[in-house]
């Protein structure tokens, strides 16, 4: 009795749960401990390896391990990495999330012996000190491009208007030697894929680029022009890198199109498929066919801001070489392009023949059933009349029925049995007289 009262003492109540909060705060510091020795543990062995040790590390692990690691690498050997890890896996890394503080969404970048150099920009102060040869504004404030327009007497557009633009209006120049480009460029994510508008104005040895969101291609062109002395000396060689970039990218894109239509080709092919199955096949060539013509529009876009800045005739002997190369690449991808709408619209004809035969054999089966049951209808028909009653008179029904229901399964049986004859006569027919006509 006095350990039941003891128990519902609140005092002894609160106390135990006391202990048990406190055991559970001792398990969970503990915990947190060794996960930080374990971080700790991995830094310093990532460290001990160089550039491209890491790199395979990288491509070696899943992707919920590969983003572990990647957060315990330093930003200068982030750069490092990327430069000599695979395709695939540095489009995954450098897929950055949109940015949230200024020095993210304001990038000043300089030369500084033959390298891009970027300048940390906290203020309107540090922007008016910079003798910048690149000004990137990702999903820039109305105060930041406030900052840029008065400071470089530049007329730079809103991200958001981007999209509502005339197509007259995607390449211009100016009063005052102001070329403006509004181009798409590729954004490919595993979930989905898009055409981002991006607005570039070179202005007095300046390229001003705004757009709305973070792209792959931009910290590609980074990463090179930091680690690459001399890669550019001047912005309209950043502009003509971005646009290679781009292509570069679109056809790492096609690659991936032709690795995803070559697993769904095995199964359209095969022996068959069923209704279920055709319909996740026909959804995923409508993917790849959204992409392929997403990749299309984004080299034609390419293609035409490269031709206006030939046009202009302010590129130098060197870039306009640069330029026909890019243009080289664009054609052979236009060929590629075209060359998988064909290889799309085949495997679509090829799903919705099979879509047909497995409706044509569902209607072949009740044909069959149709033509079974046909005699047996008849004769169910004269069963039950009244002159069958008077044909079997002195018979007892239960055994005239009988016979009845015995006679109507061996006359739908041999219905069954001819038509089954039938077809693998004409089966052997049609297969002998493929034989003589190929000898």
């Amino acid at each position: 009795m006095q350990e039941i009262d003891k128990a519902n003492d609140p005092g002894a109540t609160q106390k135990n749960l006391w202990q048990v909060n406190r055991l559970l705060h001792k398990h969970k510091l503990i915990e947190t401990l060794a996960h930080k020795q374990n971080l700790a543990e991995l830094r310093t062995r990532l460290e001990q390896h160089d550039a491209e040790a890491v790199a395979q590390i990288l491509e070696a692990v899943p992707h919920a391990d590969r983003e572990i690691i990647w957060q315990l690498i330093t930003e200068e050997r982030k750069e490092e990495i990327l430069l000599v890890i695979s395709d695939d896996v540095r489009s995954e890394l450098v897929d950055e999330a949109k940015p949230q503080d200024r020095s993210t969404t304001i990038r000043v970048f300089d030369l500084y012996e033959g390298r891009l150099r970027q300048i940390p920009i906290a203020s309107r102060a540090d922007l008016a000190r910079a003798n910048p040869i690149w000004i990137d504004l990702v999903a820039p404030d109305d105060e930041q491009i406030a900052w840029a327009r008065e400071l470089f007497e530049v007329d730079l557009p809103n991200p958001k208007d981007l999209t509502d633009l005339e197509t007259s209006a995607r390449f211009y120049i100016e009063e005052g030697d102001e070329v403006h480009l509004h181009s798409d460029f590729l954004l490919d994510r595993e979930d989905e894929s898009r055409n981002v508008a991006v607005a570039f104005i070179l202005h007095k040895g300046t390229l001003f680029s705004v757009r709305s969101e973070e792209l792959p291609v931009f910290r590609l062109q980074r990463l090179r022009a930091r680690a690459q002395s001399g890669y550019v000396s001047e912005a309209k060689d950043v502009l003509l890198d971005l646009y290679a970039a781009d292509v570069e990218y679109s056809a790492n894109a096609l690659e991936d199109v032709y690795a995803d239509l070559g697993v769904v080709g095995k199964q359209v092919l095969r022996s068959h498929i069923t209704d279920d199955e055709a319909a996740v096949i026909l959804a995923s060539i409508a993917e790849e066919e959204d992409l392929n013509g997403r990749i299309r529009r984004n080299v034609l876009d390419t293609r035409r801001a490269l031709s206006f800045l030939m046009r202009a005739k302010f590129l130098s002997e060197a870039q306009h070489e640069n330029v026909r190369e890019i243009l080289r690449d664009i054609e052979s991808l236009d060929g590629h392009t075209a060359f998988l709408f064909n290889k799309i619209n085949f495997l679509m004809d090829a799903t919705d023949s099979s879509i047909n035969i497995n409706q044509n054999k569902d209607i072949k089966r009740l044909t069959i059933i149709s033509v079974v049951f046909m005699p047996l209808n008849v004769l169910a028909g004269i069963g039950g009349m009244s002159e069958y009653s008077m044909m079997t008179q002195g018979i007892p029904w239960p055994v005239a029925y009988a016979a009845f229901t015995i006679g109507l399964i061996i006359v739908g049986w041999l219905t069954f049995i001819g038509l089954r004859h039938a077809e693998l006569k004409k089966s052997r027919d049609s297969l002998s007289g493929s034989r003589k006509s190929n000898h």
